[in-house]
Order: structure tokens, then sequence, then C-alpha cells
């Protein structure tokens, strides 16, 4: 093996081509994506039916506001999290897997970036109209502060105190 192979191979711990790689990438994107969807659809299920109950007619406006801001944002975060699939369907055997990967993982962090947002203005429905209290806004700070701990902070930390050059 030449120099240039063995630091390549050290660098990304696999020998593979760029459509061997995507492959793989896809794959895992796809297996992320998976918890993702079933979480968002989950809770976007849930949302859909409030509406629908007779104490939502008895919610202040303030609190309306929030449950549509939160229906539009569960919509956004459903489809940006199923637009990846859709993308695969409509340019499978196009050869362009690669570039295809990229795009679907990009539109996959903007739908976990709209749940976040979903799950934050749900959170701060539900506390709303469940105490009257104060402290809400810090609850659900606080959340928002963990889920960015463990969504983003964590795994940024990781990436860059792992990663080699």
């Amino acid at each position: 093996m030449t120099e240039t192979a063995t630091r390549a191979e050290r660098r990304t711990g696999r020998n593979e081509t760029e459509e061997e790689r995507a492959d793989r990438m896809w794959g895992e994107l796809i297996q992320e994506i998976r918890v993702a969807q079933t979480g968002v659809q989950i809770l976007f299920g849930f949302l859909l039916t409030v509406v629908f109950t007779p104490r939502y007619a008895d919610l202040q406006d303030v609190d309306q506001v929030i449950y549509i801001v939160t229906v539009v944002l569960g919509a956004c975060a459903t489809g940006a999290l199923i637009g990846p699939v859709s993308l695969h369907r409509l340019v499978s055997g196009r050869r362009v897997k690669p570039q295809a990967v990229r795009v679907a993982s990009r539109l996959t962090f903007v739908g976990l970036l709209l749940l976040l947002a979903t799950m934050t203005s749900s959170l701060l429905l539900i506390l709303r109209v469940a105490t009257h209290d104060a402290f809400v806004p810090w609850l659900v700070a606080s959340v928002v502060a963990w889920y960015g701990l463990c969504w983003f902070v964590l795994p940024l930390w990781t990436r860059r105190r792992y990663t080699t050059d």
C-alpha cells in the first residue's frame, strides 16, 4: 500500500469507494430517520386530535395560537423527515447517490430542528394549560437546553474531540 492510501484508510477507517460509502451512509441515515419519523408522526397525530376536543374552545387565544404554530411546525417536521425517502425514490438509479445522501442528510437535520421546535411548543402549550405558574417558561427553557445538549452539543463535541485530521 502506498503512504497516501494508508493515511486515507487510517482517516476513514474503511477501504470503500465513493459509491460504497454512499450506500453505507444512506443505510445509516435511513435508520436514524426511522427513529425521528416515528416520534414526529406520533406527536403530530396527537396534535391533530386536540382541536376536536371540547376543551380546545376553552383555551385562551394565546394558547390557541401556540397550538396552531405547534401543528404547523409538526407538519413541517414530518415533511422534512419524510423528504429523504421521497428524494431517494425519485433519484434512485440516476447515479447520484453521494449527492442524494448529502441532500437527505441536510433535510434530516432541518427536520430535527423542526422537531425540536415542535416539541418545545408542545411542551409550552401543555404546561401552560396544566399549570398557570410563572415557572413554565423556565421549565421549557431547561428542557430545550437539555435537548440542545443531547442532540447537538454532545455530538458536536464528540465529533471535534475524536475526529482525526
